[in-house]
């Protein structure tokens, strides 16, 4: 009897998958990471360990290797070990003070081009160059190049004998595409910056719309609740109880939902929070009975989520949710005693159209149009290229908001 084994690319029995051929790439991606967070908590260790391995290797071609490319074979050693180290140890501090670095190595590289001994040691002037395109201002490359220039000048004019063709030309193109290089990890590191700065700046705002919307609106309602609390409290003691009881309600669910945000943000920084279902179309008839239970009249016409042939995205929902909460607490701050609202929500073949309207009652209070709310809901509708309009009812009593959003899945 013979039994088979079904062996997948990670080498466990019976299982299958790409987890083998992706596994060395993260192993090499932590080790990376690990090496750089090392690097950012001690850079003077990885700067010595640089410097010691390329000063060994200068000595080493010191000792007899320099005769290969010298002009001059005949200089003596010392030099030649004194000059190789003097190019060598600045280049520790290249990240720090990488033009003052190449301005120390000029000094011991010129001495190797006009002796003759033209030291493989003087190409290292590339890793200060680097760092100044990559950390300095543009003018810095300037007095880079000058640094660079003179030394090979010197020794082309003073062995001029093929020295252009194979020591001088070769060695500026490679200086300059060391720049080059130097450029363009600036650029792509500048991009991710900005990138990263977009999108804080996104996050932001989105937090501060939900921190509006949720906050705004329950201070709303728990204002309402107390003041007419207050009024019953002298009449109708058991309708100042039920008022309390309101209260109480409403703060909790306040709670609630900036728990909610937070655990959000929790979870993009650790990764470890329960993300929590934003509101939604489901969750209107509640936001609607709490600004009821507030003092103000509210007629709803709401269809049905479920009867929706094609669903609104999440995204949609929350917008169109949080579009009724602003509304609705406008109400309540600006349309005085004795308001009423309306809020009807149609789903139409080519879009979602809300309609919240007021009366505005006798105390009534003027409305801009310019607050933060107002902002935010034609900032959420841009998202999904809906449009957001309000203003005064024809009558003059009283103020509408209309949202339209058209239907993700129809065709424009």
């Amino acid at each position: 009897m013979t039994t088979e084994t079904t062996t997948g690319t990670t080498g466990t029995p019976g299982t299958t998958g790409t987890t083998g051929t992706t596994a060395p790439s993260r192993y090499v991606r932590q080790l990376l990471a690990r090496v750089q967070a090392f690097d950012a908590h001690r850079p003077w260790v990885w700067d010595a360990l640089v410097t010691a391995v390329l000063l060994i290797t200068a000595l080493v071609d010191a000792s007899s290797g320099w005769r290969n490319t010298a002009r001059d074979p005949s200089v003596p050693t010392w030099l030649v070990v004194t000059v190789s180290t003097a190019v060598v140890l600045p280049v520790h501090w290249r990240r720090r003070s990488p033009l003052a670095v190449l301005a120390v190595m000029a000094a011991p590289v010129l001495v190797s081009e006009a002796s003759g001994a033209f030291l493989q040691a003087g190409y290292l002037q590339a890793l200060p160059l680097f760092h100044i395109a990559l950390r300095r201002p543009p003018r810095a490359l300037l007095w880079a190049a000058a640094l660079l220039l003179a030394p090979l000048l010197t020794g082309a004019l003073r062995f001029q004998a093929e020295t252009w063709d194979l020591h001088v030309i070769p060695a500026v193109w490679g200086y300059l595409l060391v720049a080059l290089l130097g450029i363009t990890v600036r650029s792509r590191r500048e991009e991710r910056e900005q990138e990263v700065r977009l999108a804080a700046a996104a996050e932001r705002a989105r937090i501060a719309r939900e921190m509006h919307d949720i906050i705004g609106h329950n201070l709303s309602v728990i204002t309402g609740l107390a003041d007419g609390g207050r009024y019953a409290a002298a009449k109708n003691p058991e309708r100042a109880a039920q008022a309390l009881d309101a209260i109480g309600t409403t703060s909790r669910q306040a709670l609630a939902e900036l728990r909610r945000l937070l655990g959000v943000l929790r979870e993009e920084e650790t990764g470890s929070a329960v993300r929590n279902p934003q509101p939604g179309l489901a969750d209107l008839p509640d936001l609607i009975e709490g600004v009821r239970r507030a003092g103000l009249p509210v007629e709803a016409t709401l269809p049905a989520p479920s009867s929706l042939a094609h669903p609104l995205s999440p995204g949609a929902e929350l917008t169109l949710y949080r579009a009724v909460q602003e509304a609705l607490t406008n109400t309540l701050k600006h349309a005085g005693e004795g308001a009423r609202a309306e809020v009807s929500l149609a789903y139409e073949r080519e879009e979602t159209v809300l309609l919240v309207t007021d009366t505005g009652g006798p105390t009534a209070e003027p409305r801009g149009g310019r607050g933060q709310g107002l902002a935010g809901m034609r900032e959420r509708a841009a998202l999904y290229d809906g449009t957001l309009d309000s203003g005064p009812l024809p009558s003059g009593a009283g103020w509408h908001v209309r949202l339209r959003l058209p239907r993700e899945d129809f065709p424009s």
